[in-house]
């Protein structure tokens, strides 16, 4: 199973920052004993491991290579690629910028690296074989794209940011088989390439018959890319390691291996 990181933002709601926005420390690790800091992408990428992928693909843009010095070619058990998105155009024009590398009869799992969510093994939720939305609920679901269901579970519709937002509860990731993200690629072509959100490409490929699914196992969301949101994910981490029976506060997967020969987690050498 793959996994598409849009990594390709300047997070010019968190500027300035002397590195991409992705790297920004936020947790930490334990490394014999030893806290340490970690990326907030570090926490999607686990999130993904947890959910079944096995290689991951950064969509990052051209000026973004510390994201690739920092991740290397793998994190964990997964392999990782990277893609160029050349400039920034949305985020339906970065996830179809990954497009190529999936077949079509392997699943996908797509996720926003500037956020921390929690129960970590929320993905493994999503069923196979349909586009399947990951829902979180929140108290401000018009900053957002607040999703509405049936009853039976079928999303009637992707209300982006919108301020009369009828459902509070919004997508945080979402998975689907390869074929359906080359339909929606082909779909999002023959508009003209004019959908900047995700959100409203699915609404006209409901219209046009197909369907997709909202499993509502998420619990709190976070989004990190406001100052306000950096400061709520240390907080919900921070709560979130003080409960016995609640994990990822802290990533625990393995190191960055970009990271790994340059001796950071070598105790001898400090």
């Amino acid at each position: 199973m793959w996994g598409i990181i849009p990594a390709a933002g300047i997070g010019s709601r968190i500027q300035p920052l002397a590195f991409s926005k992705e790297l920004l420390p936020v947790g930490s690790r334990l490394d014999d004993g030893v806290e340490r800091p970690c990326a907030v992408s570090e926490y999607l990428v686990e999130r993904m491991i947890h959910g079944g992928a096995d290689k991951i693909c950064f969509v990052i843009s051209p000026g973004k290579s510390d994201i690739m010095e920092y991740y290397g070619a793998s994190y964990g058990t997964a392999s990782i690629a990277y893609v160029v998105q050349p400039k920034a155009s949305g985020l339906c024009d970065a996830i179809f910028q990954a497009a190529p590398l999936i077949p079509a009869d392997e699943s996908v799992i797509v996720g926003l690296p500037d956020t921390v969510w929690f129960p970590e093994t929320a993905l493994a939720e999503l069923p196979e074989g349909t586009l399947s939305f990951l829902l979180f609920p929140v108290d401000n679901p018009q900053v957002f794209d607040a999703v509405v269901l049936d009853e039976t579970r079928h999303v009637q519709e992707i209300q982006v940011k919108r301020e009369d937002a009828s459902s509070r509860w919004i997508w945080g990731a979402f998975k689907m088989p390869g074929h359906v993200l080359q339909a929606l690629r082909q779909l999002w072509l023959s508009r003209n390439r004019e959908d900047e959100y995700f959100g409203t490409l699915v609404n006209a490929y409901l219209a046009q018959g197909g369907e997709a699914i909202g499993v509502k196992a998420g619990a709190s969301y976070v989004d990190v890319g406001t100052l306000h949101g950096y400061r709520s994910a240390i907080a919900l981490l921070s709560e979130a390691a003080q409960q016995e029976n609640v994990t990822g506060a802290r990533v625990a997967l393995g190191w960055p291996a970009g990271r790994l020969p340059r001796g950071l987690h070598d105790l001898n050498r400090e």
